[in-house]
């Protein structure tokens, strides 16, 4: 699994998100910024791309996942 397939894997999950993905080898770098993440603290936010994810993480396509989750109106400066 590369990242492109991540990204597109999350955006397939996740309507109206913005989604990043970095990284190679089984290791990846997640950003997203989407709605679906107001009111959650950064655990809930986590366990929502986590939902998404843990199959390939069980498979052991993906090895590590390190995330950048936020809300649009949390990324406006």
């Amino acid at each position: 699994m590369n990242a492109s397939e991540i990204k597109d894997l999350i955006n397939s999950e996740m309507e109206n998100a913005s989604v990043e993905v970095q990284g190679e080898s089984g290791k990846y770098l997640v950003s997203v910024v989407s709605e679906i993440f107001d009111g959650l603290n950064a655990v809930k936010r986590q366990q929502t791309v986590y939902r998404i994810l843990n199959p390939h993480i069980s498979s052991g396509d993906i090895h590590a996942v390190s995330m950048e989750l936020s809300t649009p109106s949390e990324t406006e400066t």
